[in-house]
Formats: C-alpha cells, sequence, structure tokens
C-alpha cells in the first residue's frame, strides 16, 4: 500500500496521497526509506520540509489522503517525470503542483517548494483498510494523526489492548480505547478520539527497493562519479536546507546531475519498472547569481511563483540554481531598559483600563430612533433597504415587532445622510445590535450618537522606546500594548456565558511619534475605551470562533520590517486607520462636535 506525504512542523492541516496496487509502503523523501521485499504494499505520499538540527523534534511528514494518493499514483504511471495538479482532486490543494522528477510540492502563488516522498505499508496495516484514527480540536474539528501513529493506534486497537502509550513514538499521551480519548500526561488534558472508515490506499504489486526517496527512483547502491559529487559526497546536506557560502561570500546552489537507467534494471513480469536514483545534492558556489525572491506584498523583483518554476525547470535541465535565504520578519524592536522608556508628549497617561460593560439605562429603542429621524409625511414610491418592502406600504416587520406609538406604516429621514426607513424597521435593526444609543445608517455607514462596541475587558499600554521604524530615522517610536486576558462572553457577545479565548496577547503595535503618529494614538485610545479595537467572533487566520479579533481597525504588529504586509515602510497606514477610525465615528471633529 503506498502513502505519499510531506515533512513538516506538526499542524491540524494533514495532506495524504497513495497509488498502485500491492504493497503498503512508502515512497519518501528525506531521511527514512522503505526497506526491501517482495510482495503487494500501499504506496503514501507526502511533502513537507527538510529536517534542520534544531527543529529536528518537531518535523513530520503530513500525509495527503488516500483520494489525493490515488490520483498521484494514476499519473505517476503516464509519466513518472511529470507533474501532479492537485487541485484536480481537492478544492483544498488548487494551488498546489508536484514535480515528480525532483519529488517536490510546489505552491503557485508563493513560490514554496516542499519535499514529497513515497512510503510503503503491508496491506493489512490501517491505510491498507481505510482506517483514519483522529483527535478532535479545539474548535471541535477532527484532525488525523500522523500515519505512523494511526498504524500503531490501529494495532493496540486490534490487540484489543485497554490503552496504548505514545512515547515510545516521542509523544506524551495516552490513549483510552474504552473511553474513545486523548489523554496528555503532563497536563491530564483529555481530547476526543475517534475512529473513521475512508478510502483505503492504492495497492502495488512487485519488488521495493531498498531505497525510494528523492527523487523519483531506486538507488543503484554505487554514488553518482561525477567530480561534483565526490567532493562534495561527505557533505551530507540536506536537500531542502539553504546555507551561505564558506566565509558568508557564495549562495547555495542545487546542482543537478541527471540520472542514468540501470540496464541491470528491466521490466519486470508484474510490470513494475526500476530506475537509479538521479544525483541530487547541494554546492557552494560563488559564480552563480542570486535569484532573489519577493515577499507576498510584492517588495522584491522575482515573484515567488515565478522563481518556484524557475528551480523546477532548471533542476531537470541539470542548470545550477542559487535561490536567496527567505527573510524573516523583524516582530520586535531590540530590547529596551526602563529608563529609556518615556511617555508620549501630549498624551497623558501611559495605560488605559476598560472594564465590564455598564449597560446604559433609559434606552428605549424608540426613543433612540426618534431622536436622529425626521418624521416623512409623503414617502417616495421606492424600496426600504432594510425590509425591502416599499415606503409607501407597511414595514416588513408587521406582525414580527410590536412597539407602542411605531405604526408599521410610519417613515422617517435620517438627520445628516437623508436616507429613509420604516421606523419600525429601525426599532428592529437597533433591537438586534449593541444598544448603546447610537444609529448607523445601514446604507451609508453614517454615525449617529457615540457608538462602542463589544471588546472584552483589558487594558492598553503606549510609550516611547528609543528606535526608529522603517521610513521614520529620525524619530522615536510609540509602542501600543494590548493585554486582553480570557474570560466569559456576556450579553453583548454572540454566545453569551461561554468561554472566550484571547490568543497571542499581549499584543504590540506600532507608530511613528510624529504629529500624525501621536494624532492616531489619540484618537486609538478613544477607541479603546469605546471598546471598538476588539471583538469576539472567529479569526481568519487559525478558524477558531468565540476568542478575542481584531475590529477592522488595522495595526502595523511588525516592527523593523513589511514582509507580512503589518509593518513598515507603509506611506499610506496613517491615512488609513484614520479613515478607519472615521468610520467607526472616531475623529477629532467628532469629538469636539
Amino acid at each position: 500500500m503506498e502513502e505519499w506525504e510531506v515533512l513538516g512542523f506538526p499542524s491540524p492541516t494533514t495532506f495524504i496521497l497513495s497509488g498502485g496496487s500491492g504493497f503498503l509502503g512508502r515512497w519518501a523523501l528525506g531521511r527514512r526509506s522503505a526497506s526491501a521485499g517482495e510482495g503487494s504494499s500501499r504506496p503514501d505520499w507526502g511533502w513537507g520540509w527538510g529536517p534542520q538540527k534544531q527543529r529536528q523534534s518537531l518535523l513530520r511528514w503530513r500525509p495527503y489522503t488516500a483520494t489525493v494518493c490515488h490520483h498521484i499514483e494514476n499519473v505517476l504511471k503516464e509519466d513518472a517525470r511529470g507533474s501532479v495538479v492537485l487541485g484536480q482532486v481537492d478544492a483544498q490543494l488548487v494551488p498546489y503542483i508536484i514535480d515528480l522528477q525532483s519529488m517536490h510540492q510546489f505552491r503557485q502563488d508563493t513560490g514554496t517548494m516542499r519535499p514529497v516522498r513515497r512510503n510503503f505499508y503491508d496491506p493489512s496495516s490501517a491505510p491498507g483498510k481505510g482506517i483514519v484514527w483522529e483527535w478532535e480540536n479545539d474548535g471541535g474539528a477532527w484532525t488525523a494523526y500522523d500515519m505512523d501513529i494511526c498504524i500503531t493506534i490501529q494495532n493496540a486497537y486490534e490487540k484489543q489492548h485497554p490503552w496504548l502509550d505514545l512515547s515510545s513514538l516521542g509523544f506524551c499521551y495516552l490513549i483510552y480505547f474504552n473511553s474513545m480519548s486523548q489523554m496528555n500526561r503532563q497536563t491530564r488534558r483529555r481530547r476526543r478520539l475517534r475512529r473513521r472508515l475512508d478510502l483505503a490506499y492504492p495497492l502495488t504489486v512487485g519488488s521495493i527497493p531498498k531505497s525510494q526517496s528523492w527523487p523519483v527512483g531506486a538507488s543503484s547502491g554505487q554514488p553518482c562519479s561525477c567530480q561534483q559529487c565526490h567532493q562534495h559526497e561527505r557533505a551530507r546536506l540536506h536537500p531542502t536546507r539553504v546555507r551561505r557560502g564558506p566565509g558568508g561570500g557564495g549562495c547555495v546552489t542545487i546542482r543537478v546531475c541527471p540520472g542514468v537507467r540501470d540496464p541491470r534494471q528491466t521490466r519486470s513480469s508484474n510490470g513494475v519498472r526500476g530506475l537509479v536514483s538521479s544525483c541530487r545534492l547541494f554546492s557552494y558556489s560563488r559564480s552563480v547569481p542570486a535569484l532573489p525572491v519577493k515577499n507576498l506584498n510584492g517588495t522584491g523583483p522575482v515573484h515567488p511563483a515565478l522563481a518556484g518554476m524557475t528551480g523546477i525547470l532548471l533542476c531537470a535541465a541539470g542548470l545550477p540554481v542559487c535561490l536567496t535565504r527567505a527573510p524573516k520578519p523583524i516582530l520586535h524592536p531590540p530590547p529596551v531598559s526602563k529608563s529609556d522608556v518615556k511617555p508620549v508628549p501630549g498624551v497623558p497617561g501611559v495605560c488605559r483600563k476598560t472594564k465590564k460593560k455598564h449597560l446604559k439605562k433609559s434606552k428605549n429603542p424608540e426613543d433612540v430612533v426618534r431622536r436622529y429621524m425626521q418624521k416623512v409625511k409623503n414617502p417616495p414610491d421606492e424600496d426600504c433597504t432594510i425590509c425591502m418592502e416599499r415606503l409607501v406600504t407597511a414595514s416588513g416587520y408587521e406582525g414580527v415587532l410590536r412597539h407602542k406609538g411605531v405604526r408599521p406604516e410610519l417613515v422617517g429621514r435620517l438627520g445628516r445622510c437623508g436616507h429613509m426607513y420604516h421606523l419600525l424597521c429601525l426599532v428592529a435593526m437597533y433591537s438586534n445590535g449593541n444598544k448603546d444609543g447610537s444609529l448607523q445608517c445601514p446604507t451609508c455607514k453614517a454615525i449617529y450618537g457615540e457608538k462602542t462596541g463589544t471588546q472584552p475587558p483589558g487594558k492598553m499600554e503606549f510609550h516611547l522606546i528609543p528606535h526608529s521604524l522603517p521610513g521614520f530615522a529620525d524619530t522615536q517610536t510609540i509602542r501600543i500594548v494590548y493585554d486582553i486576558p480570557t474570560g466569559i462572553q456576556g450579553p453583548e457577545h454572540p454566545n453569551p456565558g461561554k468561554k472566550f479565548t484571547a490568543r497571542g496577547f499581549p499584543r504590540h503595535c506600532y507608530l511613528p511619534n510624529n504629529e500624525k503618529g501621536r494624532k492616531v494614538l489619540r484618537l486609538l485610545i478613544t477607541a479603546w475605551e469605546r471598546r471598538l479595537i476588539f471583538t469576539i467572533g472567529t479569526s481568519n487566520t487559525t478558524g477558531e470562533s468565540d476568542t478575542v479579533v481584531w475590529n477592522e481597525i488595522h495595526h502595523k504588529t511588525e516592527f523593523g520590517s513589511n514582509l507580512t504586509g503589518h509593518g513598515y515602510p507603509d506611506a499610506s497606514y496613517l491615512d488609513n486607520v484614520l479613515a478607519e477610525l472615521t468610520a467607526q465615528g472616531v475623529s477629532e471633529a467628532a469629538a469636539k462636535a
């Protein structure tokens, strides 16, 4: 049985792939390889990062699904040197392509390349039977275990063991089959566990070579005799590592030596063809020019997708390639002593705290709506954009909402913007919102009154640090620190009474210490006091629900770079954030009014 995998850090996202008919085995990219054998097996495909010494213990091969593995095996049978478009069978993998010759997965939009391998397993094992073991994460979603762990759990389950200790595999977890749960031995925390039947991995028949690794093909056991390989035979550099040349001068290059077909390996009666592995190694070179890859925000000269495709094509042609090391974001400034931290000029204090919301009394919805509306005696024959009924007819909320003195046919015009609605529709809209005494026009978003949000209790600190932001070399930096603890949702939140999480706090943000930067800070303080900076919802990054998230006012959280788009230099940021604050009803003009 075959499975395809990728090497990487543990992640809630699991990919797998397989193909063939016979053994359950594995083509591999990296340091592990399948043992020799005869019979039938199932291949398993996957992708991953090459191991680094300091992170070796964290790296895992992430398997593709059985459906994707079948697709890869089908393409492999037609053209062992071709490419596999993963999006043809899995919508979540649309950006990815596997190059079978170099055994790398390539992401088209970012240019990221990861090694891929193919492993083999016995047909009686978990992947051979289509059995998947999964654990439940904090968001309630189910995540598949790595293939080796899945096989170990299934073996213990079939032997009717009451429990299983995963410490031998490097994990401090106990599996209890009676309660179908996983327990962390250190924290004693338990998670639910389940066993699910899925599509079995494809079967392949024939002999399994002693070593099947990157690139596609079996090793002949003889090293390549070319001079380049002979010089670096002992270097043993992993193909996904990027290093600088001796003394920091040169860049790492990918040197490709075309593989040859071993005349002793011919097509056997069972249809299996043996290949001699092509030689792939990294070498130091000072003569090959670097190919700088631009970041996701477009600050470099070469698009990552173009760079990745170029690397694949040059590797296949046996030409040297040199990719510069991807830069890392600089999230925080150098350490600052307490004596160097100063208050921000013109901004009183260094801290603001918010407490639990105290609901304002005497805010009858009808009174709030009438405060900002003017009655229209002869409304035009057009739609009310809230209920989508004609203004000359009764409100669509007639019979659904009842308020004394609010007849369903009454129409009003908002004072500043002039947009018209049924009075009952605006009462319904206000009653379904934060009920803070303010009203926002659903058409133009104009705010009437003082808008407040649903930000949980927390603390905001701000001060000067003696470092400059990129693009503001002559000014110091304003550092803002937000800290919100976990807690219980209130009546204004999505799930009152339920616990909410607060990931990534304290969060550090940065502004230049100039006139406009201090103006932004003053308005951010006002927004914080009105509980508009954060809210409780679903994270766009992790998908976690009932957690603290940003609330449509962008902050710069990257101090010394702008690789993520949340840093400097950014000439338009201060103007953009002022516009976002104005959209929330926070501006100097509104404060004076």
